[in-house]
């Protein structure tokens, strides 16, 4: 609801007060309990493909929402039927939900828990479908963050799919054009996405791969209409999307104009791609299929764009799997990645330095917002010595960050009433500005959880789309540091390179990326993750004292206005903006005189980060020992990408 005065307002930010290779096999890993017989693995690809009728019907429906809704419908009155609460980015549901950026591709994943899918499968496939419709944010082309949680067992594995630094690259190899960091085919690394899903699917997955491809396919080949959001990006990226033939034809087939919302684009190349895909798993991509790969011609239209990345690079790229990290913060444990993803513990140590303060109702007021800002710039500060593990001993500096000796000592840093220069936050971090990232999260009916952050880097990666694949590929290489030119101090204003993150083969950039599982005493308590570059860790720290510390409800914890700090520039970052549905999301004046009193920098943006968030309600008394708690699950999709989250 709008607040009076033009602005949605909440106890937090508000004027009151107030994250094989054969496509074919058997998947391994944990099975249901239930029976696969015949008939019920029938019953269950006729559910999936269900979905599809969905997607052929009325895409423009769907992507407004309204699909969805229609879809839920037909399965509404059994006692776990998902129902609206007088919003189409919300959903309540005790058998299972998916919350994406998109309803579509909500909707792609639900199918799948409605199939009898892990929600693993339900993530695979809403991943693949987002990778079609917000092209600008994730795809084949790009790289993931996964975690998983298995409901019986407690366990909890991250799947590391980030993309990686081709062979030929070096740390000086943008000396001479810097603007080739971010631009271009030399921007280009190695992408990880579809190895991360398939790795995850393998381990977790219950309906067969092809099956999970297909809704990708369809929208591809048959077409799909641009929603909202999408229509923005490529208004944003018109001279970059007419600049390069891949994406002109795809994106601007008329030449002359990109694609406006409402019209329908279709990708045949990249429908041809999935088919492979789903056919051969990742090894149509990653260069072992039978005959010419899609990795031969992918590796061919770089080289052709002056990139470095090459086939060998293909082949050669490996899933990273991990115990998913641990940090503990206000009662509550979280499950997340590890480096170079800084999120999990850059997350933890803004909890508990906010945590240690006698009482937790400043987060309720103005103070809230100026304490939460302060930690804000000095985990950016901090995290600067992460980078990749298998290049960089990080195990002091994530030790250092979880620390209560280094969480006191930033406590007592920040004063009530003014804020500093940069120079007081000790950095050393190179800022990273990944826009081009979706998030979703899925809890199905055993409660398993997954949550995955997929990204292209950029709106539109490198801006480079590879023709005879239909791929658009990421410019992950901008999120590594570079040495300073010469051997120069950078100039005022600009943070120093960050050695742990320099360019080296294979190396994968450190990332704002934080996908997170939620547990308290034991049991699911929430699924979260968000887009929005180095906003992410801040975004789903905002959701989260929202929802689980000030105690708004799901969908107004996600909606309320955020601030945003990415300590250079020295400004705080405020949302004032439209989304939509119409409503207003913007920091009150209140809020913003109280931050200006002391001494903050204020900017508006009309752009803020996206997060997706789903939330069990758990009982007031612990279960006990071995129960698995299957309370009420409500998902929840930002209104800022207009998303529309579904449940069973």
């Amino acid at each position: 609801m709008a607040a009076p005065g033009g602005g949605l307002q909440g106890p937090l930010l508000g004027a009151a007060g107030t994250a094989s290779q054969d496509g074919d096999r058997t998947p391994r890993g944990r099975r249901s309990s239930r029976p696969w017989t015949a008939l019920a693995i029938a019953a269950a690809l006729l559910a999936l493909a269900g979905v599809l009728l969905f997607l052929n019907s009325s895409p423009g429906d769907a992507g407004a929402g309204a699909g969805a809704d229609a879809a839920h419908s037909e399965v509404a009155g059994g006692a776990g039927a998902p129902r609206r609460r007088g919003s189409r980015h919300e959903v309540e549901s005790t058998a299972g939900a998916a919350a994406a950026d998109d309803a579509r591709c909500s909707e792609v994943g639900a199918a799948a828990l409605r199939a009898g899918g892990h929600a693993v499968d339900a993530a695979v496939a809403a991943a693949l479908c987002l990778g079609v419709v917000h092209p600008m944010s994730s795809g084949l082309g790009g790289g993931a963050f996964v975690v998983v949680r298995d409901a019986a067992s407690g366990d909890a594995l991250a799947f590391d799919a980030r993309e990686t630094a081709p062979a030929a690259a070096t740390p000086d190899m943008y000396a001479s054009d810097p603007t080739k960091k971010y631009k271009g085919a030399l921007a280009i690394g190695v992408p990880g996405e579809l190895a991360g899903l398939h790795a995850a699917w393998s381990r977790y997955g219950r309906l067969p791969w092809r099956d999970l491809v297909a809704p990708a396919i369809r929208l591809a080949r048959d077409g799909y209409e641009i929603v909202a959001y999408v229509a923005r990006a490529l208004k944003q990226s018109e001279a970059d999307v007419l600049a390069d033939p891949g994406l002109r034809a795809v994106f601007a087939p008329s030449g002359t104009r990109v694609l406006a919302a409402g019209e329908t684009c279709w990708n045949p190349a990249l429908a041809d791609t999935l088919e492979r895909v789903a056919e051969e798993g990742p090894a149509g991509l990653y260069g072992a299929g039978a005959g010419a790969s899609v990795g031969d011609k992918l590796a061919r239209d770089v080289a052709a764009a002056g990139g470095v990345m090459t086939v060998e690079d293909l082949k050669g790229y490996k899933v990273e799997v991990s115990q998913a990290m641990r940090a503990d913060a206000l009662g509550f444990t979280f499950l997340g990645m590890p480096p170079p993803s800084s999120g999990t513990v850059g997350l933890a140590m803004m909890l508990n330095v906010l945590g240690g303060y006698k009482s937790l109702e400043f987060l309720k007021g103005f103070l809230g917002v100026h304490r939460l800002i302060e930690a804000i710039k000095h985990m950016l500060a901090t995290r600067m010595g992460l980078g990749d593990p298998a290049f960089v001993n990080v195990a002091g500096d994530v030790a250092e960050m979880l620390s209560p000796a280094l969480t006191d000592k930033v406590r007592h840093r920040i004063v009530d009433n003014t804020t500093f220069p940069p120079g007081y936050y000790l950095p050393r971090w190179r800022q990273l500005d990944d826009h081009g990232t979706s998030h979703l999260c899925v809890v199905d009916g055993d409660r398993n959880a997954a949550a995955v952050t997929t990204t292209v880097n950029y709106y539109f990666g490198a801006k480079v789309l590879s023709p005879s694949t239909g791929i658009v590929l990421n410019n992950e290489m901008d999120d590594f540091s570079v040495p300073a030119a010469g051997g120069r101090t950078p100039p005022v204003g600009q943070l120093p390179p960050a050695p742990a993150n320099f360019i080296a083969p294979g190396k994968r950039p450190l990332s704002s990326m934080t996908p997170l599982i939620i547990l308290k005493d034991g049991q699911l308590a929430g699924v979260v993750g968000g887009s929005g570059g180095t906003n992410i860790i801040a975004t789903v720290l905002q959701v989260f004292l929202n929802h689980f510390v000030v105690g708004m409800d799901p969908l107004a914890a996600v909606q309320n206005p955020r601030v945003y700090h990415k300590l250079i520039p020295n400004v705080v970052t405020y949302e004032d903006e439209t989304v939509a549905s119409g409503e207003v999301i913007a920091l009150s004046e209140e809020a913003k005189a109280f931050l200006e009193e002391r001494g903050h920098r204020l900017k508006s943006t009309d752009s803020g980060a996206v997060c997706q968030f789903i939330v069990q309600q758990l009982p007031e008394t612990p279960a006990s020992g071995g129960t698995v708690v299957r309370g009420r699950l409500t998902a929840v999709s930002d209104p800022r990408k207009d998303g529309s989250p579904a449940g069973l």
